[in-house]
């Protein structure tokens, strides 16, 4: 007697059909909504800029991002600047028997949903526009459709495919986590990388490398700072001496810890508590703003004969301290805490003041307002830091604010120009100098396209009679650091009558000392001055 054999039946339990496709181009700031989508929907972008948000949840996208919508989802599209465009290819997830009894699942499910991986995009391009070029043909047949129907097979077989790899790396990151969780919490234990990496099963390279792209830094800099931060609290909270601090947070040794603390935070931990406790007077530099934004008055102020002392601040009451003597600078009186910032000793003599105090040398690039606010904080005492939070917080409704105010000025290009007695000098884009990040990133204006063909790495490029001919920039913020005769005879040549924003009565002249400052109520002034230079325009 034969005996028979159920062979397993290998047929998928779900198929894939392509319902339909279009290239969507959306111009400059436009929006669109649709309304809940009956299918799936791949959003495969080609060009420009914008965001899409699906069912509340924003992704911010470009060329080469994806985005997959499920069905009854609503789907909101928002170009920026340079507007967008892409594929929209819409599909159904249909159920098919399986071992010859219907599937139970009513809508089948696609697996990978929001933002999904599709590199390289050019193969995904190319299997997009085979499947958008038959649709648009008025010939249709039964290969073509056929060949239709495998693009978009081998499209969704590439996205699967990916993103079954960015699973796994999900797995492994989610481990990582698990140990980075453990680690703020049993902080004061012995630890080492390869403990570590056994906990999240990885390799020692593998943990190290994924766990410094999520945290910044490798492991047993993490931890460290972990200990750094809990010792601030003991400093500020408790009496104890620096040795049971030391051996609380998991140090052990006493001078090991000092010289750990002060590596980090830039004091020694007896100094950061007497800064926590005590009102100490603060001599800084240039740094006058950052000190005033947390509610400190500084003990003495900078000035420079030719542009006086920082008006702005309103520090009437504060000696000045003349920083364009050559020599040593006499202070009026002695100062408990010194603080420069990163460009000063390129500018100034470490001995150049006669009063001798500690001096603190801020590490971080004057762009990164936000780090300097938060390592002055720091330095003081995290007393502060309710200030330092509710200052950022509060820049950040008012750029919001702007941007909105501003959005029809962003079709327009703009430029920073200081002019001085060497020449004009043209200011950087959204990452470089006092002025690119407030104007072209936080406000989103456009930048004049020279800002970025001149201003590379630099912060500042000196402009010549050539280049400034070639600055057609719809808005000019110009500052003169120049005596009012040399103004004059530049406003008065042909070269400067010819510019277009000076033909079309769009310059606006600003403050100097404001605009060359990092401080954030520097930059406020900076949001200020521009929505008053464009509401006279309106």
């Amino acid at each position: 007697m034969r005996e028979s054999s159920q062979k397993p039946n290998t047929s998928p339990d779900k198929l894939y059909r392509l319902v339909g496709i279009a290239y969507c181009t959306y111009s400059p700031f436009e929006q669109k909504k649709v309304s809940k989508n009956e299918a799936y929907c791949i959003h495969l972008f080609t060009e420009g800029e914008g965001r899409l948000v699906v069912n509340g949840l924003g992704y911010q996208v470009e060329r080469g991002k994806c985005v997959i919508a499920e069905p009854d989802m609503t789907v909101t599209s928002e170009a920026y600047k340079h507007g967008l465009k892409g594929y929209e290819l819409t599909f159904e997830v249909l159920s098919v028997e399986k071992y010859g009894k219907p599937a139970t699942q009513k809508r089948p499910a696609f697996p990978y949903v929001g933002e999904v991986e599709c590199a390289p995009l050019s193969q995904c391009l190319e299997w997009a526009q085979a499947i958008y070029s038959y649709a648009s043909s008025e010939s249709k047949n039964e290969l073509g459709s056929l060949e239709q129907h495998i693009h978009f097979q081998e499209l969704l077989r590439h996205i699967i495919r990916q993103n079954l790899q960015t699973s796994h790396l999900q797995n492994s990151r989610q481990a990582v986590e698990a140990t980075i969780n453990r680690l703020r919490q049993e902080y004061r234990y012995e630890w080492s990388v390869s403990q570590m990496a056994k906990m999240a099963d990885l390799g020692r390279w593998q943990y190290t490398r994924l766990f410094k792209e999520m945290t910044g830094q490798v492991p047993l800099q993490y931890l460290s700072s972990i200990r750094i931060e809990q010792a601030k609290h003991l400093l500020q909270a408790t009496d104890d001496r620096l040795f049971d601090i030391a051996e609380n947070v998991g140090f052990g040794d006493e001078f090991y810890f000092n010289r750990r603390f002060k590596q980090t935070v830039g004091v020694s931990p007896g100094q950061y508590r007497r800064h926590y406790r005590e009102e100490i007077r603060i001599f800084a530099p240039f740094l006058e703003d950052f000190l005033v934004t947390l509610g400190i008055t500084p003990v003495l102020q900078s000035s420079f004969s030719r542009w006086g002392a920082q008006s702005y601040l309103q520090l009437h009451s504060t000696p000045a301290v003349e920083m364009s003597a050559k020599g040593i600078i006499p202070l009026p009186c002695k100062p408990d805490l010194i603080m420069v910032d990163y460009g000063f000793s390129s500018q100034w003599d470490s001995d150049l003041f006669s009063e001798k105090a500690p001096i603190y040398r801020m590490s971080n690039q004057g762009e990164d307002w936000q780090a300097t606010l938060q390592t002055i904080a720091d330095i003081i005492g995290r007393g502060k830091s309710a200030k330092m939070v509710d200052a950022i917080s509060s820049y950040e409704r008012k750029a919001e604010a702007a941007r909105k105010k501003l959005r029809a000025m962003r079709r327009q290009t703009t430029a920073f120009l200081r002019v001085n007695s060497n020449g004009i000098r043209l200011y950087g884009g959204p990452d470089k100098s006092f002025t690119g990040p407030v104007l072209y990133r936080d406000l989103e204006l456009t930048p004049h396209p020279l800002v970025q063909q001149f201003v590379n790495c630099d912060r500042t490029a000196e402009l010549t009679p050539d280049m400034l001919n070639q600055l057609d920039a719809d808005n000019l913020f110009v500052t003169f650091d120049i005596s009012e005769k040399e103004k004059h005879k530049l406003l008065a040549t042909s070269l400067w009558r010819s510019l277009p924003a000076v033909r079309c009565n769009r310059v606006f002249e600003v403050d100097f000392l404001s605009w060359m400052n990092y401080g954030i109520l520097a930059h406020g002034k900076k949001i200020d001055d521009v929505l008053h230079s464009f509401q006279k325009q309106c």
